[in-house]
């Protein structure tokens, strides 16, 4: 089972091909319909996207 994708990842992120390969559904096949599978993962893009701004707020960047 993959892990969990939690905020503090965020900073594993250098390019956006990293948040295609970070973001996994750990419960991919226990969706009851492919759309809210890709709802799901766009939630937490966006919400490692958003962490990524806050940290670059953060650096001063």
């Amino acid at each position: 089972m993959t892990k969990r994708t939690y905020e503090k990842d965020a900073v594993f992120i250098e390019q956006a091909d990293d948040l295609e390969d970070l973001v996994k559904d750990k419960r991919l096949n226990w969706r009851s319909s492919p759309s809210k599978a890709i709802r799901r993962q766009r939630r937490y893009k966006k919400r490692l996207i958003n962490e990524l701004l806050r940290y670059d707020d953060y650096k001063g960047f």
